[in-house]
């Protein structure tokens, strides 16, 4: 088997071009891709053979397209500009601002930079490290800093003028990734003493409790006379034949700018009436179905893993079968620690096995189940992808119980961890990872019942990291 090289190419903002991207498929095909990804960022990827990367790297060079190779040093940054016009977006954020705010990067971030509109549930807010949500005040935003170190968030005192954000976001970087520990308050201090920023004073902090995914496929009209097309694929993969041709009808059909998502997904805007029938041919000439149930479309898993995406299809499908509601909840599989993943219940490969040799998996969920929060209740490990499903069904009875102000049934407090309201654990600073003394730890040979108290000369089993790097944390407030 030939070695096979990952190829990401940034969309800054989730937008592209059709003639741009056209000339990137164009190269992606002659080193041999036929198929192509987008990413939880609104970033690109595609596959190619070892022997392909030479002439593949002189091709982006002379077009001057910038890419990494099995690397992810620079994240795309993310925007909720795809929204702009189509999802009730807020009054005064409108493409201008995007585009201003986007061109004003004149650098490579290295921290993942969010910049989202607050009235839009489409683009997660906090799957950043820093996070620029729109406020009620015109052309300022709220700023959330998510340390990458520690994982702790941060509120900005102050709003942020929109002319600021780029180089707001190029002096915070380097505080923060030289910094062995950084104190939030501190690093404001630094910032406004040597640097000048236009500032104002906020009325109230920034609050989020109502989430609900838009449906974000299939052709939808607005405005007068337009249409937007959402095409999601259920294994995450677009054929260049099929990509290549949505770049021709957007030639022919003057339409200047195509969108990703943090889904996956594509999103064609300002289709004409009259030229939806060259979508439809399109479709219909590639078996594009846009009509996917919505316990498929509210899933979050990490980018070119086919080992989430196979475990994501099998509990769909398990969805389905047992004809499951997942209104209003979202999903995320994490199989690698530190993947800034959006969810509500948060499904994590633990680093074990049981005795039959069978993956082993912790099922969390959000505070209040908003994904827009970062603080996580567990509520059932370890389970194997049997029992795993049997405890998705049960938290979902769990989350509608809630909203109908009913009792948790018994037989879901037995799924939760023994005294979790209670116990404390130990979390890595670095990856997260957790030891409870009631599963110890298989990989380091630590039996079960092993007080880490205990252990001498332990590493964690993802991170390495040394036993002083562990913190006591409830069981029932972990933040990843």
């Amino acid at each position: 088997m030939s070695v096979k090289h990952i190829i990401k190419i940034n969309l800054p903002g989730g937008i592209v071009s059709p003639g741009d991207l056209f000339d990137i498929l164009m190269h992606a095909e002659a080193a041999g891709a036929d198929q192509l990804r987008f990413g939880n960022r609104q970033q690109l990827f595609f596959l190619i053979d070892a022997d392909k990367l030479e002439d593949l790297a002189d091709a982006l060079m002379v077009d001057d397209v910038v890419y990494e190779v099995d690397a992810d040093l620079y994240p795309n940054i993310l925007s909720s500009y795809v929204t702009e016009e189509i999802l009730s977006p807020t009054n005064w954020l409108r493409e201008g601002t995007y585009k201003d705010i986007l061109n004003a990067f004149n650098y490579q971030p290295k921290l993942k930079i969010n910049i989202v509109d607050y009235a839009q549930n489409l683009i997660p807010f906090f799957t950043g490290h820093l996070n620029f949500v729109s406020s009620e005040v015109s052309n300022f935003w709220y700023l959330h800093i998510r340390f990458p170190k520690g994982n702790e968030m941060y509120s900005w005192p102050t709003l942020v003028y929109s002319e600021d954000v780029a180089a707001l976001c190029k002096v915070l970087e380097p505080e923060i990734l030289s910094s062995t520990e950084i104190i939030g308050v501190q690093l404001y201090k630094k910032i406004s003493e040597n640097q000048h920023f236009i500032q104002q004073e906020y009325a109230h902090s920034l609050i989020h409790t109502d989430f609900q995914l838009p449906y974000y496929e299939g052709f939808n009209r607005y405005g007068n006379h337009k249409l937007w097309l959402g095409i999601y694929r259920r294994k995450e993969e677009f054929s260049v034949s099929f990509l290549k041709e949505v770049c021709e009808i957007c030639k022919k059909t003057r339409l200047g700018q195509l969108y990703t998502t943090a889904w996956k997904s594509l999103v064609i805007k300002s289709i004409k009436d009259d030229d939806r029938k060259y979508w439809s041919h399109l479709m219909n000439k590639h078996r594009i179905n846009v009509r996917h149930a919505a316990n498929e479309l509210n899933w979050s898993i990490e980018d070119v893993c086919d080992e989430a995406l196979a475990l994501k299809i099998n509990l769909v499908k398990h969805f389905e079968e047992v004809d499951l509601r997942t209104y209003r909840l979202c999903f995320a599989i994490k199989t690698k620690p530190n993947t800034g993943l959006f969810g509500s219940v948060i499904i994590r490969k633990r680093n074990e096995k049981n005795r039959r040799g069978e993956e082993l998996y912790e099922v969390m969920h959000s505070k209040n189940f908003n994904p827009n929060n970062k603080e996580y209740v567990s509520f059932a490990m370890p389970c194997n992808q049997k029992e795993l499903k049997q405890s998705l069904i049960k938290l979902t009875d769990y989350y509608y119980g809630l909203q109908l102000n009913v009792a948790l049934p018994e037989e879901v407090t037995e799924l939760q961890h023994p005294k979790a309201e209670n116990e404390n654990v130990y979390q890595c600073n670095s990856c997260k990872t957790i030891y409870n003394k009631v599963y110890g730890d298989e990989f380091n040979h630590v039996v079960p019942g092993t007080k880490f108290e205990d252990l001498s000369a332990y590493t964690c089993p993802v991170c390495d990291a040394p036993k002083e790097n562990f913190s006591s944390v409830s069981l029932n407030k972990m933040l990843i």
